[in-house]
């Protein structure tokens, strides 16, 4: 979490020479620049929060016109993005525990307020305070997705069967990122006072990956829907079809271990024609992202671009672990995974999003492959002219 180099600051607290003592504590920080505006009542406070824009609260719990943790319900009410860190002259473990669950970042006793600890509790409360609005924000935006797709389901052909098969997707591919978040949340909630900042930041970074693979998860689904409801589009532009592909294995080779090799071959003119560059790129992006996963340490992937008469054949060939050929006609079914790729990481999208994106673009795909050999796709896809 990155903060900026100077922070807005709130404090409420009726003892001018303790307002005057926090200020001069935080003249003494280095690495930030903490801009202090005092005033001395909850409702002035309230009113400041309308008027600017601040970083975070700090909140004494004994003011003329409230006093208690009761003064935290309305700031929290008004501005709950606004991160708050009590102030008081009690060291109340029961106090600061109360504090902390009704929504407070953190809680210091004053006598003990130090240059270090007021700049690192100010700072990490922030970046909680964030990771908690990335959570909230993403959470509603799940919630919206997933109710986007149970929509779409309800049109889609294999309606009963899809269903069951997305609600035994949810429940085992979303356990493991539910799983890291939940546990990464737990560790910096009930034990963010001993952890290291890079620990914290690890913990931070673990959770966001987690995000990333629910929503690529959710992307992925709603693909298969829109196809399977009649809404995967076609929107073909100019592009030079050989360009765009060398583009794409340049992306993978930069990630690929030393030990593969990623072979390009094209034949033919592709500075004409027209393209669904969206489209393509789910077809490529997973049929290389399989051959590169189901290849061996040393093994050859061999991509071939050919033009042939009004058609382009592309094809992906990995020298990997094959697939049965009782599991071959199911390959393109959502959620289906052949039965010998064993610990494997995968969600079964891949190759049908594939398949649906082929057929949007007109065209067809088929497979060929031997266990313990390898596996060639073959797409085939027409030209689109300009008129």
């Amino acid at each position: 979490m990155v903060l900026t180099s100077t922070v807005n600051v709130l404090l409420i607290e009726d003892n001018l020479a303790e307002a005057r003592l926090l200020q001069e504590i935080l003249k003494g920080a280095h690495l930030k620049q903490f801009n202090l505006c005092h005033v001395k009542r909850l409702e002035e406070g309230l009113q400041k929060v309308q008027q600017e824009r601040f970083d975070i609260i700090l909140l004494d719990l004994t003011l003329p016109d409230s006093a208690g943790l009761e003064s935290l319900n309305p700031l929290l009410k008004l501005a709950p993005h606004i991160p708050i860190v009590v102030l008081t002259n009690t060291n109340d473990d029961d106090l600061a525990v109360e504090a902390v669950r009704r929504g407070a970042q953190d809680f210091l006793v004053k006598r003990h307020v130090t240059l270090e600890l007021l700049v690192r509790s100010l700072c990490y409360a922030i970046e909680r305070k964030q990771v908690a609005e990335e959570l909230r924000e993403m959470n509603e935006k799940l919630e919206n997705r997933v109710q986007e797709r149970t929509a779409e389901l309800l049109k889609a052909k294999e309606l009963n069967q899809l269903k069951t098969e997305f609600v035994s997707m949810l429940s085992h591919d979303f356990r493991n990122p539910l799983n890291t978040i939940l546990l990464s949340a737990g560790l910096l909630e009930d034990s963010s006072d001993r952890l290291t900042k890079e620990q914290q930041l690890t913990y931070f970074q673990m959770i966001r990956t987690a995000i990333k693979d629910m929503d690529q998860l959710l992307t992925e689904v709603l693909i298969i829907g829109r196809a399977d409801s009649g809404r995967l589009k076609l929107n073909p532009i100019p592009l030079n079809l050989k360009e765009f592909c060398q583009y794409i294995i340049d992306s993978f080779r930069i990630n690929l271990i030393p030990s593969h090799q990623l072979i390009f071959n094209s034949q033919g003119n592709f500075e004409q024609g027209l393209w669904d560059e969206n489209l393509l790129r789910h077809i490529l992006n997973n049929l290389l992202g399989n051959a590169i996963k189901y290849s061996p340490e040393g093994g050859k992937i061999r991509v071939d671009l050919i033009e042939k008469g009004e058609r382009v054949i592309l094809s992906v060939e990995d020298q990997g672990i094959g697939i049965p050929l009782e599991d071959q006609q199911k390959l393109f079914k959502p959620f289906f995974r052949a039965n010998n790729v064993e610990n494997i990481a995968g969600t079964g999208l891949g190759l049908a999003i594939v398949q649906r994106c082929v057929e949007t673009h007109g065209g067809q795909i088929e497979v060929k492959s031997q266990v313990g050999e390898g596996t060639t796709f073959i797409v085939t896809l027409p030209f689109i002219w300009e008129e």
